[in-house]
């Protein structure tokens, strides 16, 4: 008797995510013959449709972005199918399981609105679904804070163990990003100066060019601290600052990260005042363009922050007394998302004259967005013969993929391709685990909490700039500044 096919389910199939990453994650996957052989697709919407309908909407966005290649289509499409249905009703669910039949390894894909998670499951529950090789794959948020997490986790634990449950932070799908696991625990040379004794600071940026758009009425409830920092930047910090694990096993990475979230000392009401700025954006030009306000966007005065800057600490020996700096922010003056890494300067400078103006603190900054890059500023001695002493200039010590491997490095892969074939082979290495996300909620509803006992509303910043005037003076009382 044949083996049953794999089935991957695309909840929310024909929503944006689906369409916009998802799809051409799994397009991509098949031209480089990574998917299973059999993998069958089923895409879930509630609007009407068929199976040839949705191929059609599929293959013209493809066309749309110059990603077709007509031998690969043919594969994929004869993958593709679709389910006119509500799989968050009994009814509905029972038709989707009619529609997948007998299967092998069985993985859903959430890309649905996080108030969905619970009955969706508890639906798929009851059609029996959610058997021994299923997989659930939970696009972030994972609700809307500490409480709401814990209701939809514990919906999500009675159909299934944690063994099989994916949580998606697509950062963690990006190829620099997985590559500073790499350059930390690969090499001698970083590791030991991995510490305060030789970090001055470390800063991490997130920024964006574009507004909220059409995702106000999900943005207006969530907020920049809830839709970015809870989970993308925390993500990022962790990895930054976690301690060497194990082995790369999947919990030995992801328990590492959570004495990390624990270690975050939480905010009061005096120091959300001192170490954090909330800032909405108002009219401006972005990239030479006139743009609204958030509040023009949305239609009404709103308290939502589109921006957050904080200063962080993580109480433990490695990191005692080295402030991470994080600002996330909409609309701002470029699309950039970096972490950089600031060590301390030499103890004493034994070069005299000009060149005591000219000694730099090397600094460690990867780059994530829009280009991926991993650059060492070092020290080097200025070319030349003078009259002076010895003149020193910084130059930068490249890591690029892309320049060290020429046409061999390949093109900038969907961070998804990552994670859907992970989710496809059951490793969890890079998807959250529930306590994980318990532990960056506490910390983010504390920050919350503490805006909220000190009156704190989010200050005016004009688009295209780098946010409110207050982001500057958080770094700069210290005598540090923003990488820009």
């Amino acid at each position: 008797m044949p083996t049953p096919a794999p089935v991957l389910v695309l909840l929310g199939g024909a929503g944006d995510l689906a369409m916009r990453m998802l799809l051409p994650s799994l397009y991509h996957l098949e031209l480089d013959n990574l998917l299973p052989p059999a993998l069958r697709i089923i895409a879930v919407g509630r609007a009407p449709g068929d199976a040839d309908s949705y191929r059609a909407e599929v293959k013209a966005d493809l066309e749309a972005r110059d990603m077709f290649d007509a031998a690969g289509w043919a594969r994929i499409s004869a993958r593709l199918d679709y389910c006119a249905t509500d799989a968050g009703r009994p009814e509905g669910a029972r038709v989707l399981a009619d529609r997948i039949g007998d299967h092998g390894d069985l993985v859903f894909f959430y890309a649905l609105s996080p108030s969905l998670f619970a009955p969706v499951t508890q639906a798929l529950q009851a059609a029996g679904l959610t058997g021994e090789r299923t997989r659930l794959v939970l696009e972030k948020p994972i609700g809307r804070d500490l409480e709401s997490s814990r209701a939809i986790n514990a919906a999500i634990a009675a159909a299934v163990p944690e063994s099989r449950v994916f949580r998606i932070d697509h950062y963690l799908g990006k190829e620099t990003v997985q590559n500073l696991i790499a350059l930390r625990f690969a090499n001698t040379l970083f590791e030991p100066l991995w510490t305060s004794r030789s970090i001055d600071h470390v800063q991490i940026t997130v920024a964006e060019t574009h507004g909220v758009g059409d995702r106000w009425p999900y943005y207006d409830d969530y907020g920049a601290i809830r839709d970015m920092l809870q989970n993308h930047m925390l993500q990022l910090l962790c990895l930054v600052a976690m301690e060497p694990p194990s082995d790369l096993e999947p919990d030995a990475v992801r328990n590492e990260k959570v004495k990390v979230l624990r270690s975050l000392r939480p905010f009061t009401r005096a120091s959300a005042a001192s170490d954090s700025v909330r800032g909405q954006y108002g009219d401006g030009v972005v990239e030479g363009q006139a743009v609204k306000s958030y509040e023009s966007e949305v239609g009404r005065p709103s308290a939502t922050e589109t921006f957050v800057a904080l200063t962080a600490w993580i109480d433990n020996w490695r990191w005692a007394g080295v402030p991470f700096f994080l600002r996330t922010g909409k609309r701002m003056a470029e699309r950039n998302t970096q972490i950089v890494i600031q060590f301390k300067p030499v103890p004493h400078s034994i070069f005299g004259g000009a060149a005591v103006d000219d000694l730099v603190a090397n600094r460690l900054v990867i780059e994530l967005q829009p280009d991926e890059d991993i650059a060492l500023t070092i020290m080097n001695k200025r070319p030349g013969l003078t009259q002076e002493a010895m003149r020193l200039q910084p130059l930068p010590l490249s890591l690029s993929l892309a320049r060290a491997l020429g046409g061999e490095g390949g093109r900038r892969r969907i961070a998804y391709e990552r994670l859907l074939l992970d989710a496809l082979r059951g490793d969890q290495t890079l998807f959250v685990r529930n306590d994980e996300v318990e532990a960056a909620w506490r910390f983010v509803d504390g920050v919350a909490d503490a805006w909220a006992a000190a009156g704190m509303a989010p200050r005016p910043y004009p688009a295209g700039s780098w946010g409110p005037g207050g982001a500057f003076a958080l770094i700069e009382r210290s005598g540090r500044s923003w990488n820009e």
